[in-house]
């Protein structure tokens, strides 16, 4: 099961020098010009979840598997994107299929690093790129409606039906709000299928000078203000730190990131982050061999869940053994939480809860 966040924002804000720290590497070529990433760079990073090794621990399992989920960094957008200007429509088509967005802005003054907009605005910022999204939404769901109004009008059921979802999106978009605000309750994968730009949830990364890493700035006061009015949710990170961080060994991460008064890094609260943003969760399966995480959607049944491992799994599925993590924990293990009577056996209908220590029974 894959899940991935693009990477987006204007030209020269520090998407490429996120996404190097974020993997590891230098895939993404940073540089001090526009358009420097022309093909989206794709990186798998490790979910940090200290649960893991805990039950790594008690379980004494000779290898550690966490959960990992994808980013992709994605050309720089520029005014005009949604009528093809720059790297315009490459950029739509990218971002059109990640699942959530990851919003870097600008949030440091450097007067040797060049500005598209030729001054530091987060809030500018961030409008140029949303006004581009709608804009391209608004021209998507106007050419879909001109092919179903003529249906609708002749009593063609499922034009109707995706004319009463369309026109609330369509006016939502021409008033200048996202078309997230406006899907009708209950609609949410009838509009997901729409794949409509500002119906990806939405993810700010203030990207801050190295003095502000801890406590932001003025720019990113004013992003952090945005995102709450939105509902949303903002991160306040330094590229320049998390770059130097990633070329670190290990060990000395953590004593570096408390010299700067942070307890962990950005990319961390990033992914943490991005994670949340999906809605997504963690189950995990522990023996002496591994001990694993595995992602599934947040309501995902026992059955479903099984099925991330192996196919077979859902297919034969016949019951969920599960314990809590934090009984798993307490009670020093699967025989332990067995004795206490903190183990569970779950059918068909079991929706598995975040933390989860699941032992699977199928048959094939």
């Amino acid at each position: 099961m894959g899940f991935n966040c693009g990477i987006v924002g204007l030209p020269n804000v520090g998407k490429s020098t996120l996404f190097n720290a974020l993997t590891e590497t230098a895939a993404a070529q940073a540089a001090n010009y526009p358009f420097c990433t022309i093909e989206p760079n794709v990186g798998r990073v490790a979910v940090p979840d200290p649960r893991l090794n805990e039950l790594a621990r008690i379980g004494k399992s000779q290898k550690i598997v966490p959960t990992s989920l994808e980013f992709v960094d994605i050309a720089g957008l520029v005014r005009g994107a949604s009528k093809g200007e720059g790297l315009g429509n490459q950029f739509l088509a990218n971002i059109r299929e990640t699942d959530a967005i990851i919003h870097v802005l600008r949030c440091f003054e450097d007067g040797d690093i060049t500005h598209v907009e030729g001054s530091v605005d987060p809030i500018r910022d961030a409008a140029t790129v949303e006004t581009e999204l709608m804009l391209a939404d608004l021209d998507s769901l106007e050419r879909r409606a001109q092919g179903l109004v003529k249906r609708a009008r002749g009593g063609d059921k499922e034009a109707q039906a995706q004319m009463a979802l369309i026109e609330p999106l369509t006016k939502a978009l021409s008033e200048g709000l996202p078309a997230r605000v406006a899907v009708p309750k209950g609609e949410e994968e009838a509009a997901a299928r729409l794949q409509l730009l500002t119906t990806k949830p939405v993810l700010y990364v203030c990207n801050v000078e190295e003095a502000s890493a801890a406590t932001g700035n003025a720019h990113s006061a004013r992003v952090m203000e945005k995102a709450k009015a939105e509902g949303g949710r903002a991160i306040i990170v330094s590229a320049a730190i998390e770059a130097e961080i990633s070329q670190m060994p290990h060990e000395d991460r953590a004593e570096f990131l408390s010299s700067l008064g942070l307890e962990d890094s950005g990319l961390d609260r990033i992914i943490r982050a991005g994670h949340d943003l999906l809605g997504l969760i963690t189950y995990f399966t522990v023996g002496p061999k591994e001990a694993r995480a595995w992602t599934i959607i947040k309501g995902m049944k026992a059955p479903q869940a099984a099925g991330v491992i192996h196919g077979d799994f859902e297919r034969g599925f016949i019951a969920a053994e599960t314990i809590g993590y934090a009984d798993y924990v307490a009670l020093g293990g699967e025989q332990g939480a067995k004795e206490a009577g903190k183990a569970k056996v779950e059918g068909k209908e079991y929706v598995v809860k975040d933390g989860d220590v699941m032992l699977f029974r199928f048959n094939v």
